[in-house]
């Protein structure tokens, strides 16, 4: 049995590899190797793809929020509503703008954020609300576009970990995540979906205006080269790594769905346990499972962790720490207990390992071995 990886970059690339280095090697070639025409070419497939009007590329999914928010045209101590159970990029760039992050619990089951804790904390300074498409499905929507719409807010969806999920609207209609907000975001770090051999972002509208000022903020500031009529900063996808994701957007549908297939193993291994929770799946969006993560009982997440280990089963905790009680954010004033939900998973939760390249044997290692853990502890 092949080594087993949390994620298994070298197995795709055995793949797809020559695919991957004839795009490395046309821009070699080319020596156009920022902003040259593979950008503008990923941007116009991904727009196909994702059926939205605008794509524009950055350097990461963190530029991705910090752009989104700088466009909006939001001011220092603006109120933005945004999940407890999150990677910290998401509030880090609140934060840099001089915004105040308004931290909320997420739903129990989903793991994303919870429209009735939303409800809860706008107020007369709420400007944005910003849901996370955890782990690979979309946060609830509807829901959310529909209290937005009722008090003024501008929606941006991060959707780095969930590029390829569909939003099932309840008249029939379907979105992508991402392109239901007035901005979506999403990062090419290389574990995602659809990972770069780097770091890369874009942004997503549907907004003629917002992708314009997109662009400039991205560039410098500039429209037209040396006028600079935004302040803007230096984000740019670079054309190597726009190439790479280019050959690899041509099979993210098919690396999804065998994801799925491979998350469907894992429920059906561990529908009789009753010591752990497998992911919640909802009926208004799929799930392309950039993690499968369950809820270990009774307090025996770090035992079986270590017992993993000891498999040579690699796993991971995300997040072990909420984000209300990281010392950087100290000045936000909020106390242990504030968000019981958010406090609950980072205690149970743990990811298995998650990649189109699981074989059949690798995944029976492993749900084996998480089962045999609890049947030793009876």
């Amino acid at each position: 049995m092949r080594e087993i990886q949390m994620v298994d970059l070298r197995a795709q690339y055995d793949k797809i590899g020559l695919e991957i280095d004839n795009a490395i090697n046309s821009v070699l070639m080319s020596t156009a190797f920022i902003k040259g025409p593979d950008v503008k070419l990923f941007e116009e497939e991904l727009q196909k793809y994702m059926g939205v009007k605008h794509v524009v590329s950055c350097a990461n999914g963190t530029d991705a929020l910090h752009l989104a928010m700088m466009v909006l045209g939001l001011k220092p101590g603006d109120e933005v509503i945004t999940t407890d159970f999150t990677f910290i990029a998401t509030i880090e760039v609140i934060a840099l703008l001089g915004l105040k992050p308004v931290i909320v619990d997420p739903d129990p089951g989903t793991f994303n954020i919870s429209v009735e804790a939303i409800q809860k904390a706008i107020t007369p300074k709420t400007k944005a609300i910003v849901p996370v498409h955890l782990f690979g499905q979309c946060a609830d929507m509807e829901n959310i576009i529909e209290l937005a719409k009722k008090h003024d807010l501008f929606v941006i969806e991060d959707a780095a970990q969930a590029t390829g999920a569909d939003y099932h609207f309840k008249n029939g209609t379907t979105k992508k995540a991402g392109t239901i907000g007035h901005i979506g975001t999403t990062s090419f770090f290389p574990s995602k979906n659809l990972g770069c051999y780097g770091d890369g972002g874009a942004l997503y509208t549907n907004d003629e205006t917002f992708a314009r000022k997109l662009r400039s903020i991205a560039n410098h500031g500039m429209k037209v080269r040396y006028h600079y009529d935004d302040i803007g900063v230096n984000s740019r996808l670079d054309t190597i790594q726009a190439a790479i994701l280019r050959a690899k957007l041509k099979h993210l549908s098919e690396f999804n769905s065998a994801r799925r297939e491979v998350a469907d193993r894992y429920d059906k291994a561990f529908a009789g346990c009753l010591s752990i929770s497998v992911p919640e799946r909802v009926s208004y969006s799929s799930h392309i499972f950039h993690q499968y993560t369950i809820r270990v009982k009774n307090g025996r997440r770090d035992e079986l962790k270590k017992f993993l280990e000891s498999k040579k089963i690699p796993s991971m905790v995300y997040y072990p720490g909420p984000l209300h009680l990281q010392k950087a954010y100290d000045y936000l004033g909020y106390k242990e207990d504030d968000f019981p939900v958010t406090t609950s998973l980072c205690k149970e939760v743990l990811s298995l390992p998650m990649h189109p390249d699981l074989e059949m044997e690798q995944i029976e290692y492993i749900t084996l071995n998480v089962l045999e853990f609890f049947d030793k502890s009876l």
